[in-house]
Parts: C-alpha cells; structure tokens; sequence
C-alpha cells in the first residue's frame, strides 16, 4: 500500500526559501558565481548636458587607468574594464571573512546623440571618478541671434500751455 504524504505549503515555501539563501550567499560569499567565474561588475554612470558639451562621470575607484578602454563609435560611448581578482597565490590557508569589494568585467554603453565633435573628446580622473568630455560640435552649440532693424517707438508728443 502507498503511503500519502500531505502537501504542506508552508513548509515548501520555506523550503524554497533556503534555497534561494543558499544559491544568493553562494554568489556574494565569494564574488563569484559559485563555478568559479568572476562576475560581471555594473558601473554607475552620469551624464550632464551644459551648452558646450555632454560629460560622463563614473566610478573607477581602485581600477588603473591604463586598465580602462574608452571607445567612440557611431554615436556609442563604451567603457571598459576589468577589476583584478586581488588573491595571492601563496594565501592558500587564508580566508575571507568579510568579502565585499568586487571584482571582474565591467562595459557600459550609452548612446550619444549625433552632436559631438569626436576629434576633441577628451578623459580624466579624479578621487576615483573618471570624467569623459565630450564636446559639441559648433553648429549645434545654441547661440543668440540679434535682430536688427529700425526700432521705431510711438512717442506722443503734446503742448504745454505753461510757457
């Protein structure tokens, strides 16, 4: 004879639970996927608008410059990168106890409108924030048109009758 086990819905859930916090302590216990992978890392991007030019600002802190590829093409900005894992091949007998800073790949692209003068784009960075210029290109940039003419004013003129 089979034996009927009653469903449970709660404990299912729970069960579940556990699992999901199994599978998420897995991915940020480490920084990696559970396989060994490092993961790719999300960079927080700005962009400001003024009248001469768009600017990009993202957090690189702790990454070297010369680490960062910054590309232009048809209108796409692209940011790339990788953060080095930090472990030493001697800490074999060392762990983590608290791992929080990540590391892996990192790419953004935005798309830019078709209004920037590509041959002066220009990068910095500073406090571990990268700045990325982009200059517009003169014939967008708004300027003030004057118009000219006679500027006649209706003037009412009268007489005095004190003389």
């Amino acid at each position: 004879m089979a034996n009927l086990i009653r469903r449970d819905p709660i404990r299912e859930m729970l069960s579940w639970n556990r699992a999901m916090e199994r599978m998420l302590d897995n991915l940020y216990d480490d920084g990696e996927l559970g396989f060994g992978e490092p993961i790719n890392l999300r960079m927080p991007l700005d962009v400001v608008e003024n009248d001469d030019e768009f600017i990009v600002k993202a957090d690189v802190a702790g990454i070297n410059p010369d680490d960062i590829e910054i590309t232009y093409t048809d209108n796409n900005l692209s940011i790339k990168g990788e953060v080095i894992d930090e472990r030493e091949e001697g800490e074999e007998g060392s762990r983590y106890h608290l791992r929080e800073r990540r590391y892996g790949t990192f790419s953004r692209t935005i798309s830019m409108p078709g209004t920037v003068d590509t041959e002066n784009i220009q990068a910095e960075t500073d406090n571990g924030v990268l700045q990325i210029h982009l200059p517009k290109k003169e014939e967008v940039k708004p300027r003030r048109i004057e118009i000219k003419g006679e500027s006649k004013q209706n003037v009412i003129e009268g007489k005095s009758k004190n003389k």
